[in-house]
C-alpha cells in the first residue's frame, strides 16, 4: 500500500518498499552499524548480514490509522561499540530522514539487534 502526498503540482505515491530502502540507507550511515540483518534468522540463530542492495529485507514498515509510520529495523552492530548508543543513533537518524527529508510522520523506530560482528 502506498502513501499519497499531495503537492501543488499533483500527487506523489511512496510505496513501503521505498520507505524501507530509505530507512535502511539512513541507518547504514551511523557509526557502529555493520549492516542490516534479515528479519527471519536461520534456525541456529545466526544473523545473515545483508548487502546494500538488500536493505529493505532488514526493515519492516507499519502504518497506523492516522497515517503515521512505525519502522522496525533489524541490525548487526560492530564489536566494541556501545549497543544502546548505536541503537539510539540509528533511531534518531532514521526518524530525521523520514520526517524532515521525505515529509513522513514517524512515531516509532524500533531496533532489534540480531548480532555483533567482530572486525577482521
Amino acid at each position: 500500500m502506498a502513501i499519497e502526498l499531495a503537492t501543488e503540482y499533483g500527487k506523489v505515491y511512496i510505496t513501503d518498499e521505498v520507505i524501507a530502502v530509505l530507512a535502511g540507507s539512513a541507518a547504514l550511515d551511523c557509526y557502529g552499524l555493520v549492516g542490516m540483518s534479515s528479519r527471519n534468522q536461520l534456525k541456529d540463530g545466526i544473523a545473515e548480514l545483508l548487502r546494500r542492495d538488500n536493505l529493505s529485507r532488514g526493515v519492516e514498515v507499519h502504518r497506523n490509522e492516522q497515517g503515521s509510520l512505525s519502522i522496525d529495523l533489524y541490525i548487526v552492530v560492530s564489536y566494541g561499540t556501545k549497543i544502546s548508543v548505536v541503537a539510539h543513533n540509528v533511531q534518531t537518524k532514521v526518524k530525521y530522514v523520514l520526517n524532515e527529508v521525505v515529509g513522513l510522520q514517524v512515531y516509532a523506530v524500533n531496533i532489534t539487534v540480531q548480532g555483533v560482528r567482530v572486525a577482521q
